[in-house]
């Protein structure tokens, strides 16, 4: 079951009711999900503060749909992935270049383009570089997918991790080459609608951008206040849809797939949606290279984690860069989900880092000792 009574967690609530007042950001909501736990009763998600810090900003509602950033990642684009996995569309130590042959072609004399794997992709080892200000350059979403495609590699595939926005969006427009449909329209039909994340999209219509909180006041490229757009400036540019940003969500919608993850594959419904084998493939560490905390798609904790000190080792998660979170201990059977926008009004602020520890350790902590009573 899946709730959020702040009654059942108030330290965890009160910790981000202050930052709120600190200006860590203007507002928050989070839900627990915890498998088996009759104490669990509520359907809402807790919210906390507002979208702005005016007095008469609208007020963080239960429901209240945020930018999930790069939770894009894995609730999207790793999702997708696993599916054709399942399906043997796709095998995860081929390299990229038998289905995307451009990416070798970009440059012919660089051997190592067409070692590059899947695998690679997912765990963030593929040697292509983290974050390229493409959107500067690229006019629409054909040419940022071209211009990914071209990058060249800062290292050799498979010897260093570096946490990649391109490796991602490359994933992204591989799934829509072996689906043959945007990547939007196969996570609603495949991923979304079997889940029963009925709020969970890309691309909020303009009746509903209004209810979602702004995450920058943009000075610099789109010179306005980004609300219910994508707040990443590539995703941007490929019309909010792509591998590595892109979606929307409330605080509950992420649970429903964690609580699939935590189920062996099974949906909420009761249909077989990935194998036991699918979950737990995705959900191991990578090991290599060496010191990485990484799994397919997903992090893993490491010291110090933003899960804080109580999630096991065997647990999986991600963080966006508005200020979302997914933690999910295999474990124990618990998963969290905070949903914030700390870039508001501009990106500057990381005193997140800070919070979100002491947030989870807080929700853990009451929730052991609520299941001693």
């Amino acid at each position: 079951m899946i709730q959020s009574a702040a009654c059942r967690f108030p330290e965890a609530t009160a910790i981000l009711e202050e930052a709120v007042r600190e200006h860590v950001f203007p507002g928050c909501a989070f839900a627990v999900l915890a498998v088996g736990d009759a104490q669990l009763p509520g359907k809402n998600a807790q919210p906390v503060g507002r979208f702005t810090y005016e007095p008469d900003a609208p007020h963080v509602e239960p429901g209240t749909i945020f930018d999930l950033a790069s939770l894009t990642k894995v609730l999207a684009t790793t999702t997708a992935v696993m599916l054709l996995y399942e399906r043997q569309q796709l095998a995860l130590d081929a390299p990229l270049a038998e289905w995307l042959p451009e990416f070798a072609a970009a440059d012919p004399f660089d051997a190592r383009r067409s070692r590059m794997t899947l695998r690679m992709l997912l765990d963030h080892s593929s040697g292509l570089p983290g974050y390229v200000r493409l959107f500067e350059s690229a006019s629409d979403r054909l040419a940022m997918i071209e211009a990914c495609l071209r990058q060249p590699l800062t290292a050799d595939p498979g010897t260093r991790t570096e946490y990649s926005d391109i490796g991602f969006i490359i994933l992204g427009h591989l799934v829509e080459t072996i689906s043959g449909e945007r990547l939007d329209s196969y996570c609603q039909r495949e991923i979304f609608a079997p889940l029963g994340m009925s709020t969970t999209r890309f691309c909020p219509d303009e009746a509903m951008r209004r209810s979602i909180p702004p995450t920058e006041d943009d000075r610099s490229f789109r010179h306005r206040v980004t609300q219910g757009e994508v707040h990443d400036e590539n995703a941007s540019v490929m019309g909010g849809v792509a591998g590595h940003a892109g979606l929307f969500s409330n605080a509950l919608d992420p649970l429903r797939l964690a609580a699939c993850m935590l189920a062996n594959g099974v949906t909420q419904s009761g249909s077989q949606l990935f194998s036991a084998q699918t979950v737990a493939r995705f959900a191991e560490s990578a090991h290599q290279p060496s010191g990485t905390s990484r799994a397919l798609g997903w992090d893993t904790p490491s010291a110090p984690s933003s899960s804080g000190t109580f999630f096991s080792r065997h647990s999986i998660g991600h963080l966006g860069f508005t200020g979302t979170s997914l933690w999910i201990d295999l474990d124990a059977g618990i998963a969290v989900t905070l949903l914030t926008n700390r870039t508001w009004p501009d990106r500057s602020n990381q005193a997140i880092r800070e919070v979100r520890p002491r947030f989870h350790d807080a929700v853990l902590r009451e929730f052991a000792a609520d299941r001693k009573k």
